[in-house]
């Protein structure tokens, strides 16, 4: 059996090679970008008007400051040209700043009677003007390949007219759950079954992270899993499974996969939930993540280890969140134990309230807490000012 930070260490250091694809640009928030993005002209194109008003030509020698309206350059019209120096054009904000002018005067440094403008305020000259090229120069690169793309990454793609964006493909995933007692959602269950919860939660947590998986069950019959699973390795890159990889009678996932010639990475680590948990890989190409069918272990590691695993396939960083527990907290076990908690925030500081509910397979319980307070094997009291790292779900 091996810690948590070992059994971490090895899932990061067994990655695949994503290949890439062509999407949609609504399609593409969340996903990787596996392109540069380059500026296909200046940044602002033009010199861009930045506030409602006045634009003039700018002499310093002229006392002038009142200025005979001769039109109106609102965003989106080709430029106005002021021949005069005693006038002016009226001017909108993101308009091309009208030829023949240098400044740009906003409304409320002015007063209007009878077509003109007085202007109320000493004019500086070239102000409220976005130059042309001032954010960036054309080729410069606006969004580096390798991007997680957000909402303003989308804004960027749609101004260079990216109607499709190359971005890292997804691997193609399947859940497998196992299990007798389970039964399907439009089943009523007998008093000895229960419906098959954990596909749907592991569903839901792929689609969170912009995949569509697959998913089947398979009962406990060895001669099945065998047969069922043995196609499954040649069509996926990833199999996430949940339940029989613990010391049961019936327990047959892993003795499966080894016969099917899948590699053993690890089996067992020493935390709490998650313990039976089973990582392994089929000829450099698919990938299984074992999980234990309890539904705070499933879920414990795949936000632990799959979730980091992925990111980190896809060149992401996961960004690392620190607690203080809200109280003082003894678990006695040498294990890593993953608590289940809500978060309080308090002068700036976020404290971990544990909720310890009734074991791994309290499933209503999870719909109570933030996440997982992970407490390191090598103590069994945890106090309220050391910082830990907190899983959210």
């Amino acid at each position: 059996m091996i810690s948590s930070d070992q059994a971490l260490e090895l899932v990061l250091e067994n990655l695949m090679t994503l290949g890439t694809e062509s999407i949609p640009l609504q399609a593409s928030l969340g996903r990787v970008l596996a392109e540069d993005i380059n500026a296909s002209r200046d940044f602002p194109p033009f010199n861009r008007v930045a506030m409602d008003g006045i634009a003039i030509k700018y002499n310093a020698s002229n006392e002038v400051n009142t200025y005979i309206c001769k039109g109106l350059q609102s965003a989106g019209m080709a430029p106005l040209t002021l021949g005069d120096e005693s006038n002016c054009l009226e001017v909108m904000t993101g308009a091309m700043l009208p030829f023949g002018t240098d400044t740009v005067i906003p409304y409320e440094h002015t007063s209007q009677q009878e077509g003109k403008f007085i202007v109320n305020l000493p004019i500086k000259a070239g102000s409220n003007i976005h130059r042309k090229g001032k954010d960036l120069s054309k080729g410069d690169t606006l969004i580096p390949k390798g991007q997680f793309i957000r909402t303003q990454e989308i804004a960027i793609l749609a101004t260079e007219g990216k109607v499709k964006v190359r971005v890292l493909a997804n691997p193609k995933i399947v859940i497998i759950s196992t299990g007798d007692e389970l039964v399907e959602l439009e089943m009523n269950p007998e008093p000895y079954q229960i419906r098959a919860s954990n596909k749907y939660m592991l569903l839901s947590a792929l689609s969170k992270l912009n995949i569509d998986a697959d998913s089947i069950h398979i009962d406990d019959d060895k001669d099945k899993l065998e047969e069922t699973i043995s196609k499954i390795l040649n069509e996926y890159d990833v199999i996430l499974m949940s339940g029989g990889v613990s010391k049961g009678k019936l327990d047959f996932i892993p003795d499966v996969l080894s016969e099917l010639g899948v590699t053993k990475v690890f089996h067992r680590i020493a935390q709490r939930p998650g313990k039976p948990f089973w990582f392994g890989q089929k000829a450099h190409n698919t990938f299984v993540f074992a999980f234990p069918g309890n539904p705070s272990s499933t879920l414990v590691c795949f936000k632990k280890y799959f979730e980091p695993w992925l990111m980190t396939t896809q060149g992401q960083k996961q960004a690392l969140i620190k607690v203080k527990l809200s109280q003082e907290f003894e678990f006695k076990p040498n294990l890593t134990y993953f608590a289940q908690a809500i978060i309080e925030h308090s002068e700036g500081q976020s404290f971990a309230q544990i909720l310890t509910g009734n074991g791994s397979g309290d499933l209503a319980n999870l719909t109570r807490i933030d996440g997982f307070v992970e407490l390191p094997q090598g103590s069994d009291l945890y106090n309220e000012k050391t910082l830990y790292n907190f899983i959210k779900i």
